[in-house]
């Protein structure tokens, strides 16, 4: 264990330090919302896995963190585009040459069905530039059903899809996932989607296809936002997903009447006072500080995290385990971000001062 978290684990949130100055201060400020011990540990996850973030930047080899749990196990980078597969998709398949509107969507669509870089690049090598000026769903799905026949998973299992099959009848998944993608382009989604006047607005009309919730949809619509077709505001909408709502449940013990989505804006709100508090120095993301997606997707790692952290505190599923062992890779990433972010110029002064 680290001495920050040592540190943190005994500054206690729970009922019993009400009247210890120091807490009844933050108590008063987040009531009617009860934080647990674990709400001190979301801080200090965010900021410890983004020490390991630049950590592994720097150096070639691990260890990259004093903290046990997180040399032990697998968790996503603080910023949700920070991480492999957000960095392949802006980089490889949002931002490597000047797609129209219709190639655009298509693309991150496509690419996001299956949220897997084999998979893309396994349609690329057999099919070429992928468009939707090509797209042929027979030449598709012969690519995907020979791989999937020779024992290769097509789809990622950072989250589950749902088949499709009561809406567009194949019994195979990922054709009735084609199907979706072409209905999406016939209905003229992206045209709807790029004059869509929030983000809010945007997920309405991909949530309104079939086998998709409010998790995919606005996991979607945050991936599309990274693009050129909009420029929605990402401090004003955030749907949890089950494992932040999991995480939240873990760092409250009584909402107080809030939703999870209000829990969700007010940890984003708070987080400069919230490091401060802790003694902690945050390192941003070349900048930029934590977004709502970077929140919600916190709750969701600081929920597996706290399994092995903070056994005693149970969330909505109660699952005590962390499945993923983390392993480290020789692959490196050069990390590059939406331009209209601003922050590319100094992500690249960065690379220049390590050489």
């Amino acid at each position: 264990m680290s001495d920050l978290r040592q540190n943190i684990l005994e500054l206690k949130t729970d009922d019993h330090a009400t009247n210890k100055g120091f807490y009844s201060e933050l108590l008063s400020e987040l009531a009617p919302a009860k934080p647990t011990e674990v709400y001190n540990t979301y801080w200090y996850f965010a900021a410890e896995r983004q020490n390991v973030f630049f950590n592994k930047i720097k150096k070639k080899h691990p260890p990259w963190s004093k903290d046990r749990i997180l040399r032990k196990y697998k968790f996503t980078n603080a910023y949700r585009a920070a991480d492999r597969v957000s960095q392949y998709l802006i980089q490889n398949v949002i931002y490597d040459d000047d797609h129209d509107l219709e190639d655009l969507f298509f693309r991150i669509i496509l690419f996001k069905i299956f949220n897997k870089i084999e998979t893309w690049e396994l349609l690329k090598s057999k099919l070429g530039e992928i468009n939707y000026k090509t797209f042929d769903f027979s030449t598709y799905n012969e690519v995907l059903t020979e791989a999937q026949d020779s024992g290769k998973a097509i789809y990622s299992g950072a989250y589950i899809m749902a088949s499709g099959k009561s809406a567009f009848g194949y019994s195979k998944k990922h054709r009735n996932h084609l199907a979706l993608v072409s209905k999406m382009m016939e209905e003229n989604l992206p045209l709807k989607i790029a004059t869509a006047e929030s983000m809010q607005e945007a997920f309405t009309l991909i949530k309104s296809y079939p086998s998709i919730g409010d998790f995919l949809a606005y996991q979607y619509v945050t991936d599309i936002n990274y693009s050129k077709i909009t420029d929605f505001s990402e401090t004003e909408f955030v749907v949890p997903g089950p494992g932040a709502i999991d995480g939240i449940h873990k760092c409250f013990s009584d909402l107080g009447g809030l939703s999870e989505t209000e829990i969700i804006k007010m940890m984003y709100e708070r987080q400069s006072l919230e490091f401060e508090r802790l003694g902690i120095k945050f390192k941003t993301l070349w900048g930029r500080p934590l977004k709502l997606i970077d929140c919600q997707n916190l709750f969701c790692e600081v929920d597996k995290y706290s399994r092995v952290a903070h056994p005693n505190i149970k969330g909505k599923s109660d699952r005590k385990r962390i499945k993923q062992k983390y392993s480290p890779t020789n692959r490196s990433l050069h990390y590059w971000f939406p331009p209209k972010w601003g922050i590319n110029d100094r992500v690249q002064k960065f690379y220049e001062e390590l050489s």
